[in-house]
This record gives C-alpha cells, structure tokens and sequence, in this order.
C-alpha cells in the first residue's frame, strides 16, 4: 500500500467529514432558530405569565397553541376551560400536578440530547430532578403530591411500534427511597410468576386513599394486563386482560383505559372502562385511536388528547361522559396531558 496514497485518502475523508458536520451543525443551528422564532411569535390563544399555581380547582396541562408560550405548562379555571390560560416558564413534554406540587417531563436538545423529570413547587420553583433513560411519555402523582410515577421509552417511540421497551419506577417526592424500576417487581399472572425477559411495565395510575396501591399496565409474550401493584410487596398482579395506560376513577370504584381493537402493529384504541368489583367493560362511543392516559374531570366524565388534524406538534384535549352511548366533545384547544387538580 502506498503510505502517501493512504494520507491522501484520509485527509479526503477528513475533509468531507468536517463538511457534512459543518453543514449538520448550520442546519441544526437554524432549525433551533426557526423554533425559537416561532416561540416568540404571538400565541394562537389569549395567555398570561403565571407566577405560580391557582387555587384548586383548576386543570394543568401542556400548551400546544403556535407561539409565545408554546410547549408549556399552564393553567385554567376547572369552571372556565376556554378562558385566559396562565403560563409558567417551564416547557414540559409531559406534566401532571396536585394542589401543592407538580412533576415536568422534559426533552433537554442540545448536541447530546437527555431527558429527565423536575418536581415544582406552587411557586413554579424547582425542589427536586433526576435524569431520565429515554423519551417521556406517561406520568403521574398520587392525589397528596408524595409520590410521583414515570414512564419513558427506552427504545421505539411509540406503543404501537413493534420491539419498544419501556422503563418505569415511582419516586417519592420528599427524596426518600422509590422503587426503582418497576421491573424489579415480581409480577404474577394466574398465580404465576411471569419471569420472560420480554416484560414491559408502563403508565401507573395511584389508588386513591391507599398509598402502598397503585394500578398499571403489564406486557410479556404477546399477553397484556391491567396489574395491581404493591409497594412494600414489591409486587404486580394481574386483574385484567387488554388494559393500557389505566386511570383510577377520583372514588377509586372504575379505572379508564385504552383497548387495543385492531392488530399489534396496526392498534386502534377505543376507550373503555373496567368497574373493578364486577369485572364489567364499558367500550365509548369515541371513533377515533385515542393514545393517551386517560384522564378523570369527574366521576361520570373524562379527559384525553388527540393530535390536532393538520397541525404536527399540536393537539386538543377533548371530554366524553362514560355513558356508552355519549359522544365526545372539545374540552380545551391547542392542549395536551390534562391534569385534573381539585
């Protein structure tokens, strides 16, 4: 080999490397400025800086309405949905919040994008965080702010991808010990214990009154459960077949879910409603794929996001009373991952 050939080539390949990270970094750069040009332009909806949480009740939610204050976390009356929305100075990809605290799932770009979750203070302020592994994706807060849940995605982005794999745990809010990770838990099935490598576990939802109980969602071998968990147990057990993303109704007696309809690859989610003393389903009226952890307004009446039809980025929030025959209607435009705060 031809030793000044050799450099040649390499200088070549040195060369185009630092042209196309150059142009990567000037398209990186630009895009960002686009996006803060639109951040700054004026919002879609009528809003006003927030210096720290309302009174309860109220809803908290993400904003997604083009412009000032896109992308994050803001308030409104529980009795004026359309009306002015107060917004912090956090974005959140995903928050869920209580009268006293609330949790911020974030997506920090940069040159190395990291994830990670803030705990707030009514006053906005930041009293706790921690590094995440992956993309948020589903939280959560017990009804007295002292524990809070996360789920991300470890791998794939979507829960009708095919080969995702989730992470979740449960943190205590005053920095005492959580769980960890949820797939430490020994999770049973038909008496059962399910030991498969394959298992997932995502999207709690805190049992009312109880704070060593919690309810989620459990996958392995093609199988999926709607578990009861158990703190001091360390323990899953199934309940239910075909039970995503479950939400505890506020009297604790029903939980609110999405039921797969069509294919593994290809899912269509309908709402439904499980009532845990008799084993009963409840299928909604709702036509389309609602992807989202569903959310209580009330005990007969519930909440959800879904992707505003040609609007990337943007969604609404919509309500349907738990009637199987009602239908749904918009609750709050350009918003996403309602929390209920009474």
């Amino acid at each position: 080999m031809n030793p000044a050939g050799g450099r040649k080539r390499w200088i070549i390949l040195l060369a185009i490397t630092v042209v196309v990270l150059t142009a990567a970094g000037s398209y990186a750069a630009i895009a960002f400025q686009r996006f803060q040009d639109s951040r700054s332009a004026a919002s879609a909806v009528s809003v006003a800086s927030g210096g720290a949480l309302p009174e309860a009740p109220f809803v908290l939610f993400r904003n997604t309405a083009a412009g000032q204050g896109y992308g994050m976390a803001g308030t409104v009356p529980l009795s004026a949905p359309a009306g002015q929305r107060s917004l912090a100075s956090e974005a959140c990809d995903r928050v869920y919040g209580t009268a006293r605290n609330l949790v911020c799932l974030k997506t920090n770009r940069g040159l190395v994008t990291n994830f990670e979750a803030v705990l707030l203070d009514r006053q906005w302020q930041p009293t706790g965080r921690w590094a995440m592994p992956g993309i948020p994706s589903r939280t959560r807060m017990s009804a007295d702010g002292s524990l809070v849940s996360t789920t991300v995605f470890v791998s794939g982005h979507s829960y009708s991808a095919s080969g995702f794999s989730t992470d979740t745990s449960i943190s205590r809010t005053d920095g005492g010990a959580g769980t960890g990770s949820l797939e430490g838990f020994a999770l049973l099935a038909n008496g059962s214990r399910v030991t498969a490598a394959d298992r997932n576990i995502w999207g709690v939802t805190f049992v009312p009154g109880d704070a060593d109980a919690f309810y989620a969602t459990a996958a392995s071998s093609g199988r999926i459960w709607l578990v009861k968990g158990s703190i001091s147990a360390r323990t899953l057990t199934a309940v239910h077949d075909g039970v995503e993303c479950p939400s505890v109704s506020p009297d604790g007696t029903r939980v609110a879910y999405k039921k797969n309809t069509a294919t593994a690859l290809a899912a269509h989610w309908k709402v439904a409603i499980l009532d845990l003393a008799s084993g009963a389903e409840t299928v909604l009226s709702e036509p389309r794929s609602v992807d989202d952890q569903i959310e209580w307004l009330d005990n007969g009446t519930l909440l959800y996001g879904l992707p505003r039809d040609g609007a990337e980025g943007d969604s609404d929030i919509w309500q349907i009373r738990t009637d199987p025959s009602a239908q749904a209607s918009l609750y709050l435009e350009h918003a996403w991952s309602p929390s209920v705060v009474r």
